[in-house]
């Protein structure tokens, strides 16, 4: 954030709460958090005569295409509310044009812990922890129950459908999410009256304490659809982040179930929750790819977007793995064997030794400056601490792929030949329209090879997680 537009930000906040609490009102700190990948947040002091409050400002951001979905996101946090549901309290909300920029909630600020890694490791939460599966249950079956006559006008659609139309957009062929994608086509749950859905209702959107839920958090895309599709998704791996337990690293499914069951007077079935499960690892493989985009097309340059381009292979194995088509392995880190002979004519440091350096600036002497005798109060600021990890990340990636990138793709290469196939997309052809459905078991054995050889690259000991 620079001072100008802290200042700017700051002074139109003042403003809007003026007028909303009809007293002046002065902004006494504002800074941005970490987190939001698709919105802005940030933590705003606003004192009165009387009484100072602390405040949480969610807005697009200022160069992203204005919608409506804003004042969607507010009548539904109001419905939610009122149904007994745990959220912030709204205090007001504006479409960009009083000076703060772009469309914005304006909403209390709750003491809690968002951050999942602390969420499932910190003894503090040990006792939240424990119920915290049946809970979530209970608090969807009221999110599902709100009557459709309360809510703004929400869009709906075939999930299927859409998530193939956001896929194939991409025009990328992927052997594994194809061989997924059909299992969905062919799995299909029986269908349910449309309700209210979450959309993103997982570890990182959910605000606990000591005493268990405190808030449901973000609610940008709520939309009508099948309710289990909000049980899915808090099962899917990637919100465990390495835990064992399948609902979110915290719990189990018949915890979550059970939980449901007692507020909605009916149970959802085992296989109703694993399709959706499914599903919902498939659809954040494209999320990914669609965030990737962000930075790929120059609307937003983002380390941060672009290394989840590098993520999707992740979820690929998840689906494989939630559908019994694969298993955890261990392989080699690549970057724990001896870097290759520099044949070429500079001197050293090597391409590899420097992009080890840098990954060693960014995450020792950026993140960690009192480890060099610094000042400890001197390092980067939390959201650049955290950016600063993930281009470590990247560039840890980027020593992988030129170690063993050119035999992994050698060896691909054999493997498609072998299948009769002339490239990926062939291969995507085949997994689609069934034409190889009669080496179905080569067909799996090269989909989890490639899978193998991507996350080698993105992230090695991935692979060795179980599938909980």
């Amino acid at each position: 954030m620079t001072d100008q537009l802290g200042t700017a930000l700051g002074t139109a906040l003042s403003a809007a709460l003026t007028e909303l609490w009809r007293q002046p009102v002065r902004i006494t700190d504002l800074h941005q958090l970490a987190g939001g990948a698709s919105r802005e947040i940030w933590s705003v002091c606003a004192d009165t005569a009387d009484q100072q409050r602390r405040l949480v400002l969610r807005r697009d951001p200022p160069s992203a295409p204005r919608n409506r979905s804003m004042t969607q996101e507010a009548a539904v946090l109001t419905a939610a509310a009122r149904a007994g549901v745990p959220v912030p309290t709204l205090h007001g909300q504006g479409d960009g044009s009083d000076g703060v920029g772009s469309p914005y909630l304006l909403m209390d600020h709750v003491d809690g812990e968002t951050i999942p890694r602390r969420l499932l490791r910190e003894p503090r939460l040990a006792n939240a922890r424990a119920g915290l599966a049946a809970e979530l249950g209970r608090v969807l079956a009221r999110i599902h129950a709100i009557p459709l006559a309360e809510l703004p006008r929400l869009e709906g659609g075939d999930p299927l459908e859409q998530l193939r139309a956001t896929h194939d957009a991409f025009d990328e062929p992927r052997p594994a999410l194809e061989v997924v994608l059909r299992w969905l086509a062919e799995h299909l749950p029986p269908a349910r009256v449309p309700g209210l859905v979450h959309g993103d209702f997982r570890n990182g959107n959910l605000m606990l304490g000591p005493d268990g839920l405190r808030a449901v958090l973000d609610w940008e895309l709520a939309h009508l659809g099948d309710p289990m599709e909000d049980l899915g998704w808090l099962c899917v791996k990637a919100w465990r982040f390495g835990a064992p337990a399948p609902v979110g690293g915290f719990g189990d499914r018949d915890q979550l179930l059970d939980g449901y069951a007692e507020v909605a007077g009916w149970r959802p079935t085992a296989d109703a929750l694993r399709w959706w499960e499914v599903y919902g690892t498939a659809r954040w493989a494209v999320i990914c790819r669609q965030q990737a985009e962000r930075h790929l097309g120059g609307t937003e340059r983002s380390v941060e977007m672009a290394v989840l381009g590098r993520r999707i292979c992740e979820s690929e194995h998840d689906a494989l793995l939630a559908l019994g088509l694969t298993g955890p392995i261990s392989v080699a880190d690549p970057l724990d064997q001896p870097p290759p002979a520099d044949a070429g004519v500079h001197d050293r440091p090597s391409v590899d030794e420097l992009l080890a350096a840098t990954a060693g600036f960014l995450t020792e002497e950026l993140v960690h400056p009192a480890a060099l005798g610094a000042d400890p109060g001197a390092g980067l600021d939390p959201r650049l601490r955290f950016h600063a990890r993930v281009a470590a990340n990247a560039l840890a990636i980027v020593r992988r792929e030129l170690r063993v990138g050119a035999a992994q793709a050698a060896a691909h290469a054999d493997r498609l030949a072998a299948l009769g196939c002339a490239d990926d997309r062939t291969l995507v052809t085949a997994i689609r329209d069934g034409s190889l459905d009669d080496r179905w078991e080569d067909v799996l054995e090269a989909v989890r090879a490639l899978t193998v050889a991507k996350l080698t690259v993105a992230n090695p000991r991935y692979l060795a997680q179980p599938a909980g």
